[in-house]
């Protein structure tokens, strides 16, 4: 059944998530910081929303793909947000990475108000969105993650309730902390191979072939070689999302290395300007011999 889709953030994945929404018979409504960002869509048939509380009201489901908990904490808690005028029996879809702890303050605060919340944060960058095969990890109501499944399938590949509120925040700090290690073997196998004197791009063909093998390896390596450090995911997101981790095992009282120094060494990288590069633009620390 078509639904009044409002979709919150139309960038590097938003735009591709909405649009394979509007390609399932979906009507969406868009409202976006920028709103250059979402012409392409509009153009297609996209309807504009001037703001989040306008296109909440107007809303059967509500999706938000966003940037820091910050953002996240005021389009659905602010006096003009979400929660505050969103119809009752509405089902809002939170899909940036976020905190766990905000999560569940939001589904408290929805079911109260009779909307359900979802936490949903996505894995597999602008290809997996381009390409409608992300991974969604999914946090809340079993009965409204069932409503939306629809929904998600048309966005996803591997799509799973994880638990309550803020599991799939959880979840999807599990998906980065193993990044973070990965990235960082994958520059050190690279920058072995190249001052070894060897051809980086067979070595990759040979070693993704067996078990150092990974989408990491496959998808961020020939990047690496080639110097192409263009974002499909931003590294000032992905520090985001290390530092939430942290900030998660910390509370837990888990000691994580291999996080910190990833932590480590992607803050030498913003305070160099890379904010907006790819987080595999780890390489060039390498390159430069200015890891320690």
């Amino acid at each position: 059944m078509a639904m009044k889709i409002g979709f919150i953030g139309t960038g590097i994945m938003g735009k591709s998530m909405a649009s394979h929404l509007m390609a399932g018979g979906h009507s969406v409504q868009i409202y976006n910081r920028s709103r250059d960002k979402a012409e392409e869509l509009l153009a297609r048939g996209a309807t504009w929303f001037e703001t989040p509380a306008s296109l909440a009201a107007a809303s059967d489901v509500i999706i938000t793909i966003i940037g820091y908990p910050k953002d996240v904490e005021a389009i659905y808690l602010g006096p003009d947000g979400i929660l505050q005028n969103a119809k009752k029996g509405c089902i809002t879809i939170d899909m940036t990475t976020s905190s766990p702890e905000l999560a569940k303050q939001i589904a408290v605060i929805g079911q109260e108000r009779g909307i359900a919340c979802l936490d949903a944060p996505v894995s597999g960058g602008d290809i997996g969105a381009r390409d409608a095969a992300l991974s969604i990890m999914v946090g809340g109501d079993a009965s409204a993650y069932e409503c939306v499944l629809p929904l998600f399938r048309l966005m996803g590949k591997t799509i799973a309730l994880l638990g309550p509120a803020g599991a799939g925040q959880h979840t999807k700090l599990c998906n980065q902390i193993v990044i973070a290690s990965t990235i960082m073997g994958v520059c050190e196998g690279l920058i072995y191979a190249k001052t070894a004197g060897l051809d980086p791009l067979a070595v990759l063909d040979v070693i993704g072939a067996g078990a150092a093998g990974g989408v990491q390896l496959k998808v961020q390596g020939p990047r690496m070689i080639k110097g192409d450090f263009a974002p499909g995911f931003m590294l000032e997101h992905f520090v985001k999302d290390i530092g939430l981790a942290i900030a998660e095992a910390d509370r837990m009282g888990l000691k994580l290395p291999g996080l910190a120094q990833a932590k480590k060494l992607y803050d030498i990288l913003m305070q160099q300007g890379h904010e907006r590069t790819g987080y595999h633009a780890l390489f060039e620390l390498y390159l430069r011999k200015e890891v320690t």
